[in-house]
């Protein structure tokens, strides 16, 4: 059974028309990314005025960060999609070439350049005998540091063997490892705090990678049946995803900003100026994930949905970046 797709439409000159759809999302892409352009810059705009300091080598690790975010999102997604993928009747065997070892590869070394800003006491080192390697395992962050490492060395070399579907274990390690570095002990309630960042990096990744990984899967599978039903399945997983996403950032704002200082803080912090740019992209993001999902369900051939998905999976590389760029910034209130 194939999707016999419309034809396409053409003008008096025999031309294709191009398709409204595809002006109007670049349009609101473009808005988004200007709304959000000043503290997605970097370290400094997001501080200007602010009266808070830029700790050293901001920069570097709010790109390290972004780097370990999107190197779990692709193996963690293509795990998630290829399990839909073996529930549906009649879905091709073909899979796309897997990306996670280049993705763990990119991750190792993310990792390593986190843990060697660790290891020099959360400064970024001037030299290799400025790295205190042995140093990491008396300390708690350091710690964690070397499990991330270990984790990402550890999925590349299972997402090269005979079974990569054990990658799933030393991935979940990561995750947590950052789920507990995000919340210092001497946080108030850091096991609430690290249990709501789980959940929210764990959705985060599931969604981003697994809406990259579905569409790569659409163009693989190009004319089967089986896509558009793969791409819907994916869609409802993903609004549980995003509630479970909003409802743990809500709580882990509030957690950092209470409700009362909230409109303060989004103008008058660098943190909250970069979660209000955050928040604006996925309020962005949901917009396109609901156009996607009213184009799935209505339209004539289901795979327009893929328009806006495509504009969804760039959009959600933007919020990568500025969660990477959220986790480098001082927070407004330090308990």
């Amino acid at each position: 059974m194939t999707l016999t797709r419309p034809p396409s439409r053409t003008t008096g000159t025999g031309r294709h028309a191009r398709p409204t759809g595809t002006g109007r999302t670049v349009a609101v892409l473009v808005l988004v990314v200007l709304a959000a352009l000043i503290p997605v810059l970097g370290p400094s705009p997001a501080l200007h005025g602010t009266g808070e300091a830029e700790a050293p080598g901001t920069g570097g690790i709010a790109l390290l960060r972004t780097v370990l975010f999107a190197a779990l999102s692709v193996p963690v997604g293509e795990l998630f999609v290829n399990r839909l993928a073996r529930s549906l009747p009649g879905a091709p065997p073909q899979r796309p070439r897997s990306w996670a070892p280049y993705a763990a590869a990119a991750g190792f070394v993310a990792a390593l350049g986190l843990a060697s800003v660790v290891a020099t006491g959360n400064l970024v080192p001037d030299s290799a005998a400025d790295i205190d390697v042995g140093g990491l395992y008396s300390t708690r962050d350091g710690k964690l540091a070397l499990l991330e490492v270990n984790g990402l060395l550890a999925a590349g070399l299972c997402a090269t063997s005979r079974r990569p579907g054990l990658q799933v274990w030393p991935l979940a390690a990561v995750i947590v490892a950052e789920a507990l570095r995000a919340h210092p002990t001497t946080e108030y309630s850091p096991l609430l705090g690290s249990g709501l960042t789980l959940v929210h990096l764990t959705c985060a990744s599931l969604w981003v990678g697994g809406l990259l990984y579905a569409l790569r899967t659409l163009r693989t599978w190009r004319e089967a049946a089986a896509g558009p039903a793969l791409l819907g399945l994916y869609a409802r997983v993903a609004a549980v995803l995003l509630a479970a996403i909003t409802a743990t950032g809500v709580c882990s704002s509030l957690r950092r900003m209470p409700p009362g200082t909230i409109v303060d803080q989004l103008t008058d912090t660098a943190y909250g100026r970069v979660l209000l740019a955050k928040v604006i992209l996925m309020v962005a993001v949901a917009a396109l994930a609901l156009w996607a999902r009213i184009r799935l369900g209505r339209a004539a051939d289901p795979l327009t949905a893929c328009v806006p998905a495509r504009v969804e999976v760039a959009a959600l590389g933007f919020v990568v970046a500025v969660s990477g760029l959220l986790t480098a910034l001082p927070v407004p209130i330090r308990w």
